[in-house]
Parts: structure tokens; sequence; C-alpha cells
């Protein structure tokens, strides 16, 4: 399970005296043990979601630092970011995400932009959950135009 890997990261990184990373960890630590208070039968699946959560929340924030233009916070959401993604499943390149995209939409025959959720959403399926939504959402909206 993840959990183990990332307690032995923590260790490795207090060790290490990298205090970027051991916080993160152990933010990431403690939203895993607050999600499995609610799941006690916690999956490998459900784990991911609760990485992706975090780092879509850390996303969002560089996005709105990058706005305010504050700099040094983008910084620190993006070293964040990355020690997040160690944990992460690559993203669906986005060849194979045109590829998804196209043949969606062949077999689903979608022409107009109101059925831009049923492609995306089979998409993600065909991605297995490693795409960006926001980038699918995109090819989509391209497509469909």
């Amino acid at each position: 399970m993840i959990l183990d890997t990332l307690n032995q990261k923590i260790i490795e990184a207090m060790k290490a005296h990298d205090a970027v990373r051991t916080s993160t960890l152990k933010m990431l630590s403690a939203e895993i043990h607050n999600y499995q208070i609610d799941h006690p039968e916690m999956t490998d699946e459900e784990e991911l979601s609760v990485i992706k959560k975090e780092a879509k929340k850390r996303k969002d924030s560089i996005e709105a630092y990058l706005k305010a233009n504050l700099n040094n916070r983008v910084e620190s959401e993006q070293a964040e970011l990355k020690i997040l993604q160690e944990f992460l499943p690559e993203e669906t390149s986005d060849a194979d995400l045109e590829k998804f995209v196209n043949e969606v939409i062949s077999e689903t025959h979608a022409k107009v932009i109101k059925e831009m959720g049923m492609v995306i959403g089979k998409v993600m399926q065909k991605a297995k959950g490693n795409a960006d939504g926001g980038k699918v959402a995109e090819l989509v909206k391209q497509k469909l135009i």
C-alpha cells in the first residue's frame, strides 16, 4: 500500500532534514489517515484519489498565486506538487488523449457541445483516471465545435 511507502519516505526526509518534503509527506499521511477514518477498508485506488485531490489543490493554488503575482508562494506550491506527483501514476500523454477523444466521438457519434459531458466521462474511463480533466475537456470542446 501507498501508506507504507509514504511512512518510509517520511523517515528518509526527516533524516535528510528536508523540511518541505517532510511537511508535505506528513500532510499527505494525515489526509490519508483522515480518509481512512471514514473508510476503514481503504483500497489503493482510494489512496490514489486522496493524493490526486491534494495534487489538484496545489495546482489550483499555483494558478491563484500566479494571478495574484505571489511568486514565492508559487514556488512553494510547485515544490509540494512535485513531491505529490512521485506517488501518482504518469498522466496519459496528449497523443493518447487525442486518440481516446477521437475514438469516443466516433463510437458515440457525438456532434454537438451538449454531448461534451458524456464524451469526457468515457474518455476518462479509457484513460483510467490518469488524465487531467481540464485537458480532456479542452480537447473534446475543440473537436465538437
